[in-house]
């Protein structure tokens, strides 16, 4: 595997963390143990291929949530995931501040990461998620009109802010619980803390009876 240039955008403190949860479809339904793990970022040749080793070890599916620029250059890292029979999801081309755009840069932004995933994966996404958790009514709407559901979070590991390993797994056990789904990132910076915390983390919740797993579209 060849390396590629690290993504444009550098997460630090988040502009906006909006999240109008009034507006938001309920989170999908899940099974008693269910939790959902997702990526977002990427995929990155540095830290998503560890990421996916660790998931396969266990046999856990989860959600990558990618960006267009990064999915562009790392096509057989979109095939890896689908191989697995993880969810590819659409996070935009460019990782922008959504609620600043007009709706044709929203259109363009989810339209072309859409159509590097179909290119790649035979089908496009169904589910999409705002970076920065900074949706829009346009965008619900666009995302909508392209045949996909937004999916929003209800733990954030904070991984972006590199804030130790440690601190990453005890986040992570702490809101564990049925039909919680868990953000962390794959791309975006250093996330060498990440992938270790993952390799703690997911055996010790199975080990306590969940079962991470994606949802289903009916």
């Amino acid at each position: 595997m060849t390396g590629q240039a690290p993504p444009r955008f550098r997460p630090g403190p988040p502009p906006v963390r909006i999240r109008p949860f009034e507006e938001m479809p309920e989170m999908p339904e899940l099974g008693p143990e269910a939790m959902v793990l997702t990526f977002d970022d990427g995929p990155d040749p540095l830290y998503t291929p560890d990421i996916l080793t660790t998931l396969r070890r266990y046999e856990v599916r989860a959600m990558f949530f990618v960006c267009g620029e990064m999915a562009d250059g790392n096509r057989d890292l979109l095939r890896e995931m689908a191989d697995d029979g993880h969810v590819v999801g659409n996070h935009s081309w460019s990782h922008p501040l959504i609620p600043s755009l007009p709706r044709s840069r929203i259109r363009d932004e989810l339209g072309s990461t859409s159509e590097v995933i179909e290119e790649t994966l035979g089908e496009p996404p169904l589910w999409y998620r705002a970076p920065y958790g900074a949706w829009n009514r346009n965008s619900f709407e666009i995302g909508a009109a392209m045949g996909m559901e937004p999916m929003a979070w209800t733990v954030d590991s904070l991984d972006w802010t590199t804030p130790g390993t440690d601190t990453i797994v005890r986040r992570v056990a702490a809101g564990a619980g049925p039909g919680v789904i868990v953000l962390s990132h794959d791309a975006g910076g250093d996330r060498s803390q990440s992938v270790a915390a993952l390799r703690r983390y997911l055996p010790a919740l199975i080990e306590e009876g969940y079962r991470p797993t994606v949802p289903h579209r009916t």
